[in-house]
């Protein structure tokens, strides 16, 4: 800021010993230190003030890019929609989907006496299988070594 050298520091020092005296010097030293230091604090306080609102500044005006390019997508995403509907009249499904009447059901009748993993609707939390009127319960499995250890 101010390019105060050696020699300026010296000449300041004589002319204050002349016109202070010695006694009053050192006090008004002291209190000069103290008024330069505030000074360099206000300062350094504006230019920290002032480059943080320049930074959230520039924050802004990047966010506001964002949402302008933001908008702009939806716009086009609503309009290519708009558009997909306008030109199927029906309202109806696209060729890519397919009907219900073609899709397979979710629940199949089980062939085997493992009704759990043959049928893939069922969820693990639910203890008993989905059950429909033409498959019974299942029945415990029994094989001959079971028989034979229940007799003994």
């Amino acid at each position: 800021m101010f390019d105060i050298g050696f020699f300026e520091l010296l000449l300041i020092g004589i002319v204050g010993l002349l016109v202070l005296g010695p006694e009053r010097l050192p006090k008004a030293a002291r209190t000069a230190g103290l008024w330069v230091g505030r000074i360099k604090r206000s300062v350094s306080t504006m230019q920290r003030e002032i480059t943080s609102q320049l930074e959230a500044e520039e924050l802004r005006q990047k966010l506001a890019e964002q949402q302008k390019k933001l908008d702009e997508g939806v716009n086009q995403a609503r309009r290519g929609v708009e558009k997909h509907f306008e030109s199927d009249p029906k309202g109806g499904s696209s060729p890519s989907t397919s009907s219900p009447s073609t899709s397979t059901p979710s629940i199949s009748t089980p062939s085997s006496g493992n009704d759990r993993q043959s049928a893939g609707a069922t969820s693990d939390a639910d203890p008993q299988p989905s059950s429909s009127p033409e498959s019974p319960p299942a029945a415990p499995s029994s094989s001959p070594a079971d028989k034979d250890s229940a007799s003994r």
